[in-house]
């Protein structure tokens, strides 16, 4: 190694607490069904006693879509990612599930501290021990399956959350849906809320449309959006729900600044793309200091398709 090298070499001691091999590089991306490498976040996986795993996750200072929030604190939603991620790589690697197979999440919670979520000088590493639990076999094939995680964070507990999921071979899922398995997005899209009312410092990245009925606005969802359309889809994902949630919960609390530190959701149907998908906010109720709490119903052809329980912090005082 040259001198001129070796002085450029980084030095990450201590940015990785315990287990640094954990996070030397990104999962292969099929495990966790991203089309793009930048969008895993997953680094690293070790198996650990029975149905566990030990999995590190690197979030980005500077994500291009869930980039830092009022500048202080990484986006929670790569902590949702990094859950969503987890139960894929989960799914191939411990269950044996084919790739192929398509997954379907029933529910999904998590909540971090703001501490948690802290911007450092570096990306944040974190580690996620998941547990298996509930797994439903039809024959030698898994058809349904939870976990739960539990994030640290330099060695301090930061977070945990949970998903309940269900999983259908190719043939099974073409059955199911039907004509919908050709379903593509409409680039017709309603005008959206300002950004700054959620947020957002573009148009491009609003998933809310402007104007409101009956107290409810369309979901809006740009197909050519890199994060939020990483791959072809025939629904929308329930990331989008969940990003629509937050941004509806800030826009209703008035708090464009603020920071989603837990969210609960349930997602009970396909969110389809051939009719208007509204999202409505409850009364918002206090959920400890300087924490509002609201639920989030979508609703599409006048049935309830999925629901999100949010709070935001206003974040303490700098």
């Amino acid at each position: 190694m040259t001198a001129l090298l070796q002085a450029d070499r980084p030095d990450f001691s201590g940015s990785e607490v315990g287990e640094p091999e954990l996070f030397e590089q990104t999962v292969p991306r099929t495990l966790v069904h991203r089309a793009a490498i930048s969008e895993v976040l997953l680094t690293g996986v070790r198996p650990c006693e029975g149905d566990k795993l030990r999995i590190g996750a690197q979030w980005s200072r500077g994500h291009s879509y869930y980039g830092a929030v009022a500048g202080r604190w990484h986006d929670p939603m790569l902590f949702a990612e990094a859950i969503r991620q987890a139960g894929l790589l989960i799914a191939h690697e411990v269950l044996a599930i084919p790739l192929g197979f398509s997954f379907l999440t029933e529910t999904m919670s998590f909540g971090i501290t703001e501490d948690g979520v802290q911007l450092g000088r570096g990306p944040a590493h974190v580690v996620l021990d998941v547990a298996l639990r509930d797994v439903v076999r039809r024959g030698s094939t898994v058809s349904a399956f939870a976990y739960d995680v539990v994030a640290h964070r330099d060695g301090r507990r930061v977070g945990s959350g949970s998903v309940t999921a269900k999983c259908l071979n190719p043939s099974v899922y073409r059955r199911l849906r039907g004509d919908y398995t050709s379903a593509t997005p409409s680039r017709s899209l309603p005008a959206a809320i300002r950004p700054e009312l959620v947020g957002r410092t573009c148009e491009f990245d609003v998933v809310l449309a402007a104007e409101s009925r009956d107290g409810a606005r369309a979901l809006r969802a740009d197909p050519d959006h890199p994060v939020l359309f990483d791959h072809p889809v025939d629904h929308l994902p329930g990331m989008v729900l969940m990003e629509a949630a937050r941004q509806a919960a800030l826009d209703a609390l008035r708090c464009p600044e603020g920071l989603l530190v837990a969210c609960d959701a349930e997602f009970r149907k396909y969110v389809e793309f051939d009719s208007p998908c509204l999202i409505s906010t409850s009364e918002r109720e206090s959920a400890g200091p300087g924490r509002q709490a609201l639920s989030v119903a979508f609703r599409q052809g006048g049935t309830a398709v999925a629901d999100c329980r949010v709070t935001v912090s206003a974040g303490s005082e700098r």
